[in-house]
């Protein structure tokens, strides 16, 4: 009676171990990068027949870095979907990118989340020239899955960490289109000296003007650094911009301030410096040469620098 006892047990074990709500597939796409279809809001994952897709607006990735332990947390829902398909054959972005999608090979499997989170960090893509001036070509965004559950076909899969991973979405750097020659701002009463080129401004402010671009020869530089008091500002607008615009009694309506990064405060012979060198031009005046030296600007999370030593501008003054 015992050893017919023991193998009734052992026959439920196993049968227990097959039901179907137990049994774990393993979906697999760590060496597989992520890429986004040119005209829809998905992000996929391909791996001979199988898909791995991320549907959700592209509006809601960051455009700017989250902070450390601050990703953004965004609910799996009809409007953020993850889905994973097995199909019949290799497949391609033209199985989900195209439209109509191509028709083969065939879905024979499919996985939708039905709960969970997507968790994004981001971080900024540099690029970083022989100056140290560095760029911004793109933003990464690290992508988790957190508490997600699976429906499938033979019952739901739980994942308590699920790693996408990165997908990168490239921006247009900004231009910077600048020429070495700056102007005095011709408001009343302002300390500001400015360079434009179509939609953008690089803005100086400085609180003793004067004395900065006083009108003698230098034999060393005068130095200042970044502060409440010397201001640096890039700026750009969604049209061409002009003095007219700095010196209105109320901000204009057009065009549009799309951006602004402003300089970090300077730290005494370390960053933020404004360099400015005098020479005299004969039947001219004085000319000021202005050089930012190892000045960060930022805006939210982002920052670049200029450098080690930008140009700003030259600036000339009547004697």
């Amino acid at each position: 009676m015992k050893r017919i006892l023991g193998v009734l047990l052992l026959l439920f074990i196993f049968n227990a171990c097959d039901d179907g709500d137990l049994k774990v597939d393993v979906i697999d796409f760590s060496d597989v990068d992520a890429v986004k279809c040119d005209q829809k809001d998905i992000i996929y994952k391909i791996k001979a027949a199988e898909m791995l897709l991320l549907v959700m607006p592209m509006s809601s990735l960051p455009t700017d870095e989250t902070t450390v332990n601050n990703p953004l947390v965004l609910n799996i829902s009809s409007t953020n979907k993850v889905i994973y398909r097995q199909y019949n054959g290799t497949v391609n972005a033209d199985n989900i990118c195209q439209d109509p999608p191509s028709a083969t090979p065939i879905v024979i499997e499919e996985w939708t989340a039905l709960t969970g989170t997507i968790q994004i960090t981001t971080t900024a893509v540099k690029s970083v020239d022989a100056n140290n001036a560095t760029k911004i070509t793109g933003y990464k965004h690290n992508i988790i899955f957190k508490n997600v559950t699976f429906q499938k076909p033979n019952g739901n899969q739980f994942y308590e960490t699920y790693i996408f991973g990165d997908y990168t979405k490239p921006i247009n750097a900004l231009a910077f289109g600048f020429d070495e020659e700056v102007d005095k701002s011709t408001c009343v009463n302002d300390n500001r000296i400015f360079d434009f080129s179509i939609g953008e401004a690089f803005i100086l402010d400085v609180a003793d003007y004067a004395s900065l671009f006083e009108n003698v020869v230098t034999t060393a530089p005068r130095i200042r650094y970044i502060s409440a008091a010397n201001k640096l500002s890039y700026r750009l607008y969604s049209n061409t911009i002009g003095n007219a615009y700095f010196c209105a009694t109320s901000t204009p309506a057009t065009p549009i301030l799309l951006q602004q990064w402003n300089a970090v405060d300077g730290v005494p012979y370390v960053s933020g410096i404004i360099e400015v060198t005098t020479t005299e031009v004969i039947g001219t005046g004085f000319q000021h040469t202005i050089r930012l030296k190892k000045v960060t600007l930022k805006k939210g999370n982002s920052n670049f620098t200029l450098g080690d030593n930008y140009l700003y501008g030259n600036l000339i003054t009547s004697p």
